[in-house]
């Protein structure tokens, strides 16, 4: 009897047949991923080119995010709270892992870095008379974030207005005032200009206040007065005395300079107005005169007796 052969079946079949496609799959596949999208200098960009940068560019984004992360730990680890230092921290190492993985990714394009330098010089001279405002904000910020004299939540004097700053960005910075206005400031005026921090290495001031006598005061008295005056008001810290000065003899006052230290550089102006009412009711309560501009006229003899020569009026 004649045996017949085993039927291999469909799915022996469908094996066989993939393995009959393969070569050419794999051709297929092969020449979809070299196909040429466009050519750099000497070098072709495929389609393999592309998708190797957008790896490297998506690996680069995730292993930032991930440093970040340990920085932010590394700072609870050691008790660093400020949240502006922790966030410049990070933002610098994202700028700088971005900038290495960006070049690797340049490279494996193609792209010589040394000739884009060079180009990128002769064309940076060229940009930089454009927008010479533009750079000087930039590195200004760049300034700001490594050296950390100003940082979020400082209380500072600009140009004559006194800020809170609030956010630092890589080329302006925005403050609000102490009208509730929000103001956006350059970085280079914060870099070129002297700035005066009220918070930079604590938050210890002066509230300094002038008033003047009139001369027959009794300037003891005065003195002991705006002490007490001074001690007297609430906002001051407790455990450094104020100063009295005796300022300048004027033209018609004796001038007095009153000083006391707080820590609340935001209320400045509230804090030396409640100072000035203090000594205002100090003093009159004492009996001394705050003296006021007075201008005394003497006439000659002659003057005198011809001022008396003219008729009254009836």
């Amino acid at each position: 009897m004649t045996q017949q052969p085993s039927d291999p079946g469909p799915l022996a079949s469908s094996e066989l047949m993939q393995r009959l496609e393969f070569p050419e799959l794999a051709a297929i596949v092969h020449s979809i991923l070299n196909f040429t999208l466009f050519p750099i200098g000497d070098q072709d960009v495929t389609v393999v080119t592309v998708i190797i940068v957008g790896l490297m560019v998506i690996i680069t984004w995730w292993a930032s995010h991930l440093l970040q992360r340990w920085v932010d730990r590394g700072f609870e680890a050691r008790g660093v709270s400020d949240l502006g230092t922790r966030a410049v921290a990070k933002r610098l190492l994202h700028y700088a892992v971005m900038a290495i993985g960006l070049s690797l990714a340049v490279q494996q394009v193609g792209i010589n870095l040394s000739a884009l330098f060079a180009a990128g010089a002769i064309f940076a001279v060229g940009l930089g008379f454009a927008m010479q405002n533009i750079a000087q904000n930039f590195v200004g910020g760049v300034i700001l974030l490594v050296e950390r004299g100003i940082k979020p939540g400082d209380i500072v004097e600009v140009e004559n207005r006194v800020v809170r700053i609030l956010k630092m960005g890589i080329r302006t910075t925005v403050a609000r005032t102490r009208d509730e206005e929000s103001i956006i400031i350059p970085n280079a005026t914060l870099v070129q200009s002297a700035v005066k921090n009220f918070t930079l290495g604590d938050p210890l001031f002066r509230v300094r206040v002038d008033v003047g006598v009139t001369y027959d005061s009794d300037m003891r008295q005065v003195r002991a007065t705006l002490e007490e005056a001074a001690r007297d008001t609430t906002a001051r810290i407790p455990d450094r005395e104020p100063v009295v000065l005796l300022s300048d003899f004027g033209d018609s006052s004796v001038d007095w300079q009153i000083s006391i230290w707080c820590n609340d550089a935001w209320s400045a102006r509230r804090i030396g107005a409640q100072l000035r009412e203090d000594v205002w009711w100090a003093l009159k309560e004492a009996g001394i005169v705050i003296a006021f501009p007075q201008l005394d006229v003497h006439f000659d003899p002659p003057v005198e007796e011809a001022f008396a020569r003219l008729p009254r009026p009836a």
